[in-house]
Order: structure tokens, then sequence, then C-alpha cells
């Protein structure tokens, strides 16, 4: 049993998940919320399923790139569980726990997650996101990056190559992208139900972070973006 923390967003959000999927869900979408309503939902979940923290196989946390305040707020409750309990500590790429959350939708679309490329995005501010790009199955394209949005950004990949926007960062982006071949997911809301098969993996792997050294991912660099060599080689 892992039990996951998603903060990086205003989504207050944990799930208490096995290699079977989400066993137990908690979400409050106040972004005034992850202060109070973390620990409780964390509370309401392992009275409800009678397991103690000491016997879960691992917690897991969303690390970022996100709000800093729901980063440290999550990334500290995660640490301190895990060092009180002597439990392996999981820190997920919030980007990667996004794609696994959109992925299956996709998967027997007529074959539309084959010929796609996935770009999470999360929401920074003014045309500001955090986004990676990521193949069907989940392998890294470009790696999670800091970038303002242009009517220029993603020009650099092959046109024949439809590229799905989703999170809260593509949706203000949706009229400044003038690529063709685009696809702009407006029903995707991120969960830490997201996180259970990256999570899994790493407790498989024996993929834990050091409790005492693990910090949040926070990635607060923007740049004015410029042309980049064609990603996909082409």
């Amino acid at each position: 049993m892992i039990i996951c923390l998603e903060t990086s967003t205003n989504l207050c959000s944990v799930a208490l998940c096995n290699s079977a999927g989400v066993i137990s869900l908690r979400e409050n979408n106040d972004s005034k919320s992850h202060a109070s309503m973390l620990t409780v939902f964390i509370g309401e979940i392992l009275k409800e399923t009678g397991i103690q923290t000491r016997g879960l196989d691992a917690i897991a946390v969303s690390k970022g790139p996100g709000s800093y305040t729901g980063l440290r707020i999550g990334v500290s409750v995660a640490k301190g569980i895990a060092y009180a309990s002597s439990i392996p500590l999981i820190g997920i790429d919030t980007t990667y726990s996004m794609f696994w959350g959109i992925t299956g939708k996709y998967k027997n679309n007529a074959g539309t997650a084959e010929k796609a490329l996935f770009c999470p995005m999360l929401d920074a501010r003014r045309m500001e996101v955090y986004y990676s790009i990521y193949d069907s199955e989940g392998n890294t394209v470009e790696k999670i990056t800091a970038d303002i949005i242009t009517q220029e950004s993603f020009n650099d990949i092959d046109e024949k190559k439809k590229i799905i926007f989703f999170g809260d960062g593509a949706i203000k982006c949706r009229d400044i992208i003038k690529r063709p071949n685009i696809y702009f997911d407006e029903d995707f809301r991120i969960s830490a139900s997201h996180m259970y098969i990256p999570a899994i993996e790493s407790l498989e792997h024996h993929k834990f972070e050091d409790v005492a050294y693990f910090e949040p991912f926070y990635l607060k660099d923007f740049i004015t973006s410029t042309p980049r060599k064609n990603i996909l080689g082409k």
C-alpha cells in the first residue's frame, strides 16, 4: 500500500493505492486547504481502511514543479510521515503523474496515443508555464521546462506529430499557440490518483528519496522562448 499526496496546484489530494489501482481518494480544490486538510485527508483514509502509517509500503509525494507553498507543505508532511513511520519516501515529477492521468483516455482512441505527444502544463503566472513532453509510452521527449509561451512555441516539432496539451497551464495557452495539429484537453484535472502507476514502479525498483535531504523541485527560472533544435531530430 502506498499513500500518495498531490499538492502542487490549488488541489489538495490524497490517494491510497496498491498495484491494482486506487483504493481510496480525498480531494479539495480550495487553494487555502493544503495546510488544514492534507493531514485530515490522510487520517480519514487510514481510518477508513484500518491501516496505520507504519503498515504502509511507502509514501509518495508530487515533488514539482508547481506552487511553492503547496509543494513545501506536501513534501514536509510526506517527509514527516516517512521518518516517523520508518517507511520509504517516493518523489514523483508532477508532469509525469499528469501523463499517467491522461494517457488511458487515449489508449483506445483509434490509435491516437501512438501517434501523439503528450504535453502536461502547469500554470505559473501570466503566460509562464511549467511543461514537459512525453511519447505514448511515457518516455521523456523534452525534460521539464519553465518557459514563456508565445505564438512560436513548439514550432520546432514536426507538424505531422500531434501534440495533446492538458493541465491548468494549457487552457490559458489555447489562444496563443499557433502550431498546427494540436489538441487541448479541457477536461483533465490533476489528482493524487494519477500517481499510483509511477509510485508502484518506484516501489518495485526501490527508487526512494533520502528523507533527510529531499526537497521540492521548484523550477522557477523562466527564459524568453527562442528557437530550439528540433527535439525529434527532424
